[in-house]
């Protein structure tokens, strides 16, 4: 099995709904995302995916987090935008895009400060 990784970033701002704490307050991060992609099967070029495809899909879903308040977003108007959803949103977002019968995306990582982040992976 192979899997790659890239790594870009967005700062947005967000705050918590139902939540007791600073985070219920307007605040901001700059999240740095993960995506990593799986497959067992090569291309002719003998690669995974391009990394510009995956690069590509994913800056398409980042634009629309980038410099927004995520609250505002239809996505995050009903629940909370945290980093385990920012996960899930861009997995689901990506795996549009990307997944076909030889690869698909493994999981994304929404890191919102150097020591916290939240994984979402499926199986």
């Amino acid at each position: 099995m192979y899997e790659l990784k890239i790594i870009t970033q967005f700062g947005a701002a967000h705050q918590l709904r139902n939540y007791h704490g600073k985070c219920e307050f307007l605040h901001g991060h700059n999240w740095k995302i993960e995506v990593f992609v799986k497959g067992e099967k090569l291309d002719e070029c003998g690669m995974l995916v391009d990394f510009k495809i995956l690069k590509d899909h994913t800056n398409e879903i980042i634009e629309r987090l980038d410099h927004k308040f995520l609250n505002e977003i239809e996505c995050f108007t009903e629940i909370n935008p945290s980093s385990e959803n920012i996960a899930k949103f861009i997995f689901d977002e990506i795996s549009k895009g990307i997944n076909d019968n030889r690869i698909r995306v493994s999981r994304v990582t929404a890191w919102e400060s150097d020591n916290a982040c939240a994984t979402y992976t499926v199986g």
